[in-house]
């Protein structure tokens, strides 16, 4: 079944088990979903539905940090709930070690020698850690791999 099935799938588990708060939360994945795929007026793919996940989990972080400097602890700890709820649809984070073995197995099946190369370090990187791992975290450390 495929993630957006999935979703829809547990709404109605969650409608039925009285879930409230977590109904709320995989409503606004579901319109979220549905709001890209009418703006773009296609069907999106698991890869594109993990991409708006990832981006939902971003921006409760920023609005955690926000709420949190203005002593709003109620608001940040409904953000968490939020992330714990869209954090079950993204696949495990790869971990410290995983991801330097494929950065070293990235550099080593393209060639690259230098910071000239980064772009096919990380064109392979990103199609085999999609949605696993911070892309900007992983390009400070290919670039600091990169420049030795």
């Amino acid at each position: 079944m495929s993630l957006k099935g999935q979703i829809q799938e547990d709404i109605k588990t969650a409608m039925k088990a009285g879930e409230k708060d977590r109904l709320k939360v995989l409503r606004l994945i579901s319109a979220a979903i549905k709001q890209v795929e009418v703006d773009e007026r296609k069907e999106l793919d698991d890869p594109s539905v993990l991409g708006i996940l990832n981006r939902m989990v971003k921006q409760r972080h920023d609005s955690i940090t926000q709420y949190t400097d203005g002593k709003r602890k109620d608001l940040a700890d409904i953000e968490a709930a939020e992330i714990v709820v869209i954090e079950n649809y993204l696949p495990t984070p790869l971990s410290d070690e995983e991801l330097d073995k494929m950065i070293d197995e990235a550099i080593a099946q393209t060639d690259a020698e230098n910071i000239r190369d980064m772009g096919k370090v990380m064109g392979h990187i990103k199609s085999n850690a999609a949605g696993r791992a911070d892309m900007g975290a992983v390009g400070a450390k290919v670039k600091s791999r990169l420049n030795v």
